[in-house]
């Protein structure tokens, strides 16, 4: 089987899966929730980061790593100021 088929399949079966398990999510956890997806973007960063610096890729992968730096950091800093807001309705006025 093509390696890209295959890939390609995972690729649309977390899509399914994650909006199923993100629908699915009392209000309640969203903020621990989105603290573990800064987490994970966290390390995305790390790992683009390097991916970055290799001079053994090629110029499309170092592209496409750049491009993961720039996604991911978006998501870390939109991530924190949402948090942030919502732990902000906690507080005593």
């Amino acid at each position: 089987m093509d390696p890209f088929i295959t890939s390609l399949v995972v690729f649309v079966l977390a899509i399914f899966i994650g909006f199923e398990l993100i629908t699915k999510v009392p209000s309640t956890l969203h903020t621990p929730l989105m603290s573990g997806s800064n987490a994970i973007s966290g390390i995305t960063i790390v790992g683009a980061m390097l991916c970055s610096y290799s001079e053994s890729l090629g110029s499309l992968a170092v592209i496409l790593a750049v491009a993961a730096v720039v996604f991911a950091t978006i998501n870390v800093v939109g991530g924190y100021v949402v948090t942030n807001r919502m732990l902000q309705m906690f507080r005593k006025k």
